[in-house]
This record gives structure tokens, sequence and C-alpha cells, in this order.
């Protein structure tokens, strides 16, 4: 599999896209806001910049591409006005992989514009947007040319999946089930992809300049914890599933493995010590339940238990199905789409019905030391 050809989330708008099914992804950047607003505040007041460059790092497409940036520059609107001083020019970075739907962003960008001017009533500064296709896992920028870095649900995936995994069998990624040098093959994926980041941002980003960085991790050192490896596990039984009846061929399966890790928060800052161009801020920890619409308030009223978790399953699945399908498709092809998502439901109802489920989100706020 090459990780950089096919790992892409569903482009356009339709009902199986990114754009329709990354709530889970906004609810995170809603969560992490206050890290934003504190990292962008203690930037401008040490540099007090005439212009600023920003980069968001593994952008998507859909609402939440945007999310970041408004963010950021009313922040430095409102600092600035405080300060009473002129409005800086914004040079803003978006990039993911080739495969991303840039073509939507592009499309969308007028309307960011026109409410960014519509927002900012005293004038903005002039605001240079770009798309940068590419690998955050090597160069994207001119040496010391970025003052500010965000990326959030990127970092965990790894650029290739991990060599000498291929005892994985029944799995699709760390398992409870997994051999113990499957552990190990991850981790140290992770290790030098992560390393590499931060290699290459410590050459683009500004002394004094900061990044802030949120992983799809786990709060727990064990990597075979529920926290992280669920999620997949469920989805590899859907695979077994059909696998059992034929639909595809068992070793398939077993040659199929997910290009993700995610870290624990002593991982993370264990390389950023080892690197040794940044330092840590912050670090926070937080949670959000797989079904943003699981609202526990609603059972007893119009809607029954069973009805509740039933529309769980369904939105959890649609919305790995926005993440997962291109990586899929690109194993097993398009044909199993259908039926491996109907039956993948159907597990996921089954077992958050019986236990709370929650994605754990693993917040970093650095700064480049001078």
């Amino acid at each position: 599999m090459e990780v950089d050809q096919v790992l892409h989330m569903n482009g356009g708008v339709g009902e199986a896209s990114y754009a329709n099914n990354s709530l889970v992804q906004q609810k995170v950047l809603i969560l992490t806001k206050p890290i934003r607003e504190e990292a962008i505040t203690n930037l401008y007041h040490k540099m007090l910049p005439p212009s600023l460059a920003i980069a968001d790092l593994g952008c998507s497409s859909g609402p939440n591409t945007f999310f970041v940036v408004s963010e950021v520059i009313r922040t430095l609107e409102m600092l600035r006005r405080d300060l009473s001083r002129q409005s800086p020019e914004y040079q803003v970075f978006l990039n993911d992989l080739p495969g991303n739907d840039f073509n939507n962003i592009f499309r969308s960008l007028g309307s960011f514009k026109d409410k960014l001017s519509r927002e900012m009533v005293s004038g903005v500064g002039p605001c240079f947007l770009s798309g940068i296709p590419g690998s955050f896992y090597g160069r994207l920028f001119p040496s010391k040319s970025l003052h500010f870095v965000h990326s959030s649900y990127s970092l965990m995936w790894l650029s290739q999946v991990p060599e000498g995994v291929e005892n994985n069998k029944g799995n699709i990624y760390m398992a409870s089930t997994s051999p113990s040098n499957v552990f190990k093959a991850y981790y140290q994926q992770f290790q030098r992809d992560f390393s590499l980041f931060l290699q290459c941002r410590a050459k683009e980003v500004v002394e004094g300049g900061c990044m802030v960085l949120t992983f799809l991790g786990r709060r727990s050192d064990d990597p075979s914890t529920n926290e992280c490896c669920l999620i997949w596990e469920l989805m590899a039984t859907a695979l077994n599933d059909l696998a059992s009846t034929g639909i595809i061929e068992q070793e398939e399966v077993d040659s199929f493995n997910i290009p993700q890790y995610t870290p624990s928060p002593s991982e993370v800052e264990q390389e950023i010590v080892k690197e040794g161009s940044f330092k840590t801020h912050r670090v926070e920890v937080s949670a959000v339940n797989w079904n943003l619409y699981d609202d526990r308030n609603r059972i007893g009223s119009e809607f029954s238990e069973s009805e509740v978790l039933s529309d769980g399953g369904y939105n959890v699945a649609k919305c790995m199905r926005a993440v997962a399908e291109p990586l899929l498709i690109s194993h097993f092809g398009d044909g199993i789409i259908e039926e491996v998502f109907k039956r993948y439901q159907e597990i996921l109802t089954d077992r958050m019905s019986k236990e709370k489920t929650e994605f754990i989100n693993v917040t970093f706020s650095v700064t480049r030391n001078a």
C-alpha cells in the first residue's frame, strides 16, 4: 500500500463524504480552542509581526478546513485592536496529501473570504491562501517561514504500514490478540515518522514560533487498550465475517493493516525531547463520544433506547466510512463497501449498547527554541 497515494478522506459533498461526516473532528477542534488561543496570544505579544504565516497540516476538506484559520485570524484581530496596531498580512497554507479534495477547498475560498470580511467590520489585513499538497513527513516550506503550525487528527496517520507485521493475522491494526512484535513495529514506525516531522518543522518554523498538535491517542501507556484499538478491532470483525462467508478471502484480511498509531502523551513528549528543537508548554488529554448524537436525555421521551443506540451505530459507521473507505477500496476493491459497513454498523450498535465508547485526544502546544 502506497499510503501517500491512497490515504485521504472521502471527497465531495455526498452522503459518505468527509465534509458531511466530520462532526467528531469538529467537536475536537472546539474542545482544543483554548489551547490554540493561548498559543497564538503568546506568539503575537512576543513578536508583533507585520505578517503571519499559518500552516494547517492535514487540513482535509469540508467545513472543518477553514474552522481553525478563521478562529486564528479572529483571535489575532482582537489582539491587534487591543494594542491599537495595524492588521497584519496573513499567509495561510492548507496542506494535505495529493489525494485530498483540494478542488472543494478552492471552491469554498470565496465564501470563506466573504464571511471573514463580514465578521471583521473594522477591516482585516490581506489574506493569501495556498493549497500545499504533500506529506508532512518531509519538507513543505522554506526555512524559517512559518509562525504558527496546526494539525488535528492527522499525525496519528503513519507514512507507511509498519514492516514486519505479516503475522498480525485476523487483525487490521494493533489488537488485544496481536503478537508483541506488531506493537513494537507500530511504535517504532511512529517514532521514525514523528521524529522526521519535528525535524522538518524545526527548519520551517521561526524562532519563537509555535505549533498546536492534536493526535487521536490514548491515556494509557498500554498500546492494546480499547481506548485506541477497539474501533479498528470491530471493523476487523466485520471483515472477518465477510471472509467466513466467502465474500472475500481470509488472506486479504490477513494482509491488510491500518497505517495509524495512536500515541500516549508520554510517547509524544519523548520524541519532542529527543529531537530537541521545541519546548512543550501545555499538554491536554480530552475525550469525545464515538457518537456525538448519543444524548441519553432523549431516552424515555420520543426516542426509545434501542432507537438511540441504532442511530449511534449508523452515525459512527458513517464517520468511519468517510475516513477508511479509500483505504478499504485500495485493498479489497469497491464491491464489498456497502456490505462491510452494513455489518460494521450492526457490530458497533451492539458494542455501544454494552459500554461507554470514546475517542481520546492528546494535544500538545510547543514553541520553537531560540
